[in-house]
């Protein structure tokens, strides 16, 4: 019998977290303070925040790294928590990938300049498809997967077949974007979505997906377009849940058309760290729900709080709690 478990495939990468006083304007100075390094990307943090969630959960690893300091760094946070890394790759032809984090040190507001390394090999042939744990492969991020990316006669982009024989294999496939200034949505991820059981992506993403304006101009979420961005999204074949997650709150709507929204957690002044990580956070969240069946309305609360507990630390795994303790952190901070 197969190992039943959680799989994350995808962009693996280290961040170099760099504190600044502010973010200058094109051609201006800023200080920089305390600079750290942490795993990065889909991969790592996803991973690393399940296994802090649930020590018990079996998790696999699937992506590409380099031979070299970053590499030998990534594949040793993960081993630690003990997430199989046995089918990680590793090349001599590239470096391992890496994000300077620049981040606002009095507001946590982070930009990233990313260098993709090794993560330009990665495709369908690093990962074995008779190796997957049954139960969820979660692939992340759309728009970054650079060869998976490539087009297909049959299905638009090779991601899509990908996909598409890992849901005959009967595991559940769960994919996360990134937001980037471009208009390769269509035809990157629309191909995708009818082999997806689940989407999670922030509200930015879900805007560019389904072509609905959902943000407003006071940084709130329009709920009633947000509703129609879910089902919208549904219709191009997701299979079982929609998922978005925004600071002001995440929201989900699945197959049948029921519609759940839950509001983010009202944390005290001076919490907030950094938010680096934040959305893989709340992912991992998710994904664990997904995998217990846990009904959609806990779902989002727990999701919450794990993004919560991540903006506790400037890096994007530091801040990860137990299942116990971050259930604790949304009754604390819950809005009445």
């Amino acid at each position: 019998m197969k190992q039943r478990g959680i799989t994350v495939a995808g962009s693996m990468l280290v961040d170099y977290v760099k504190l600044v006083d502010i973010y200058p304007k094109k051609g201006m100075l800023c200080n920089v303070g305390n600079i750290s390094r942490s795993v990065g990307g889909c991969v790592p943090n996803t991973l690393c925040d399940l296994a802090a969630l649930d020590s018990q959960l079996p998790l696999k690893c699937l992506g590409v790294v380099a031979e070299d300091e970053n590499g030998r760094f990534l594949k040793a946070e993960l081993e630690k928590r003990n997430i199989d890394i046995e089918d990680v790759v590793t090349v001599s032809e590239e470096s391992t990938a890496f994000t300077d984090v620049m981040t606002v040190e009095s507001t946590g507001e982070r930009t990233f300049f990313y260098a993709s390394g090794s993560n330009k090999i990665f495709e369908e042939i690093h990962i074995p498809l008779d190796k997957l744990y049954e139960g969820i492969f979660h692939i992340g991020y759309a728009l970054m997967l650079n060869k998976l990316e490539d087009k297909d006669e049959e299905y638009g982009i090779r991601l899509a077949r990908l996909l598409d024989k890992i849901q005959q294999l009967g595991i559940a496939t769960s994919m996360d974007a990134v937001s980037e200034e471009s208009g390769r949505f269509e035809e990157v991820i629309l191909p995708t979505l009818k082999y997806l059981n689940y989407l999670i992506v922030n509200e930015i993403e879900m805007e560019r997906i389904s072509n609905v304006k959902i943000s407003l101009e006071n940084g709130s979420v329009d709920e009633e377009a947000m509703r129609n961005a879910c089902e919208k999204t549904l219709g191009y074949g997701v299979r079982e849940w929609v998922v978005v997650h925004a600071p002001g709150g995440a929201w989900a709507m699945n197959a049948k058309r029921e519609f759940y929204a839950c509001p983010s957690l009202k944390l005290p002044e001076n919490y907030i760290k950094g938010s680096v990580g934040a959305g893989d956070a709340f992912c991992a969240g998710m994904l664990l729900c997904l995998y217990k069946g846990t009904e959609m309305s806990e779902a989002l609360k727990i999701a919450n709080a794990s993004a919560a507990s991540n903006l506790s630390a400037t890096d994007s795994v530091s801040g990860m709690q137990s299942l116990e303790e971050v259930e604790k952190l949304y009754a604390k901070y819950a809005v009445k």
